[in-house]
């Protein structure tokens, strides 16, 4: 499925949860589900109202106690320590990781060291974890948006009074399209342009679509000028394609971003990659080649979204020595896919099941969801990846029965 963000009146991590509730993930279920944080006891308030005349979903976090400060080091912890999906995990990791690169930039401190204060933390942990988890619910498998829309005036923060959009909103919003609103209010908040930023793999019209189900979700003031919402719209790809096979398959374009390097230490390119993907890309692989005079050297690929070209360019200029990189689109076709759980006989195992045709498809275990059960059982990774290729013919999808 395809999740298109219409963020007309800006985007925060309450109208997201808000927007993705009313799109049909029961709130119980969420509420279930993040109790495999370590953050202690939370409710979250759900209700209808409405926006000059559209009936949304309000949410409201109501953790029982405040649960003191976090650092951005402690939160990444927390999440990779529990039993999420593999793919919440990387969806979560990597927006906290956005919000702290930008604050980190603006304060002047490590990005291990930005922290999240008291409730607000607790509520930026179940804005965002929650997001990731309502998109795997809903098996959402590429997000796009509108441009952002952003506020004006001055906002009240835990360092002070800020100018709307806050620094560091601005600063999480690079290479996003936005555009300002003269609404005496801060539209977008930080965790909301994180979520977009991370999530959306293209910014701009809505993309060919069959659309499903709609959903809206309701800021916390109610404007005159325009209804407070944001609106998220549910479908199936229309670049919808059946090769002479029979296989079913997804199309869209990417960017393939691609340099040569022959002058740097080999131990910086595996904190490139990791750092690469962290920021969105959808594969990075290094191929051995030789260049002129016939010298070793590492060709550096990457593949992602238009919208993320532009960052990754910059981190690849950054943290590599290269002095040119060359740039062009392609064109991706990608199969089916949906989340399951296999169970085998050391316990269930996340895995990806792939449609190669009406009634066939194949199991990918995830290495993640192998590797940890492999280190606790004590057995060899490979022996609980055959375990989960065996067994996954009884795959079921992740929380059946929603």
């Amino acid at each position: 499925m395809l999740a298109h963000f219409e963020c007309f009146s800006g985007i925060s991590g309450d109208m997201t949860l808000g927007a993705l509730i009313d799109l049909g993930v029961p709130p119980d279920w969420l509420i279930s589900r993040l109790q495999a944080l370590d953050i202690g006891p939370v409710g979250l308030e759900t209700g209808r109202t409405f926006r000059h005349g559209i009936a949304a979903v309000r949410v409201k976090v109501t953790p029982e106690k405040p649960s003191g400060e976090r650092h951005y080091s402690d939160i990444s912890r927390l999440i990779r320590g529990s039993d999420l999906p593999v793919a919440v995990i990387e969806r979560s990791i990597a927006i906290f990781d956005r919000i702290a690169e930008a604050e980190a930039r603006i304060h002047g401190v490590a990005k291990e060291k930005v922290h999240f204060h008291e409730v607000g933390g607790i509520d930026a942990i179940v804005d965002i974890v929650g997001t990731a988890l309502c998109l795997d619910y809903l098996r959402v498998t590429g997000c796009s948006a509108s441009p952002v829309a952003l506020g004006t005036g001055l906002v009240r923060s835990s360092h002070g009074i800020l100018p709307v959009p806050s620094p560091a909103t601005v600063a999480i919003l690079r290479d996003v399209p936005v555009r300002g609103t003269d609404i005496p209010f801060e539209l977008t908040t930080p965790t909301g342009a994180a979520i977009v930023a991370v999530s959306a793999e293209a910014f701009g019209r809505m993309p060919p679509m069959t659309i499903k189900k709609v959903g809206y979700g309701a800021g916390a003031r109610d404007h005159e000028a325009e209804p407070n919402l944001l609106r998220v719209i549910l479908g199936r790809p229309a670049a919808e394609t059946v090769d002479d096979t029979g296989i079913g398959y997804a199309q869209d374009n990417a960017v393939v971003l691609e340099t040569n390097i022959d002058d740097m230490n080999p131990e910086m390119f595996g904190y490139v990659m990791e750092t690469l993907l962290r920021q969105g890309a959808h594969d990075v692989c290094f191929i051995p080649v030789f260049m002129k005079k016939n010298r070793p050297a590492t060709m550096m690929q990457v593949i992602c979204s238009e919208s993320r070209a532009g960052e990754l360019q910059d981190t690849i200029f950054r943290e590599t020595t290269t002095l040119g990189i060359r740039c062009y689109r392609v064109s991706r076709r990608t199969l089916h896919r949906r989340a399951v759980t296999v169970n085998t006989r050391f316990g269930p195992v996340a895995a990806k099941k792939a449609f190669v045709g009406e009634n066939r498809f194949r199991i990918v275990p995830e290495y993640e969801s192998c590797r940890k059960i492999a280190a606790a059982r004590g057995v060899a990774l490979q022996t609980v990846y055959m375990a989960a290729l065996s067994g996954g013919e009884t795959a079921h999808e992740e929380d059946a029965g929603r």
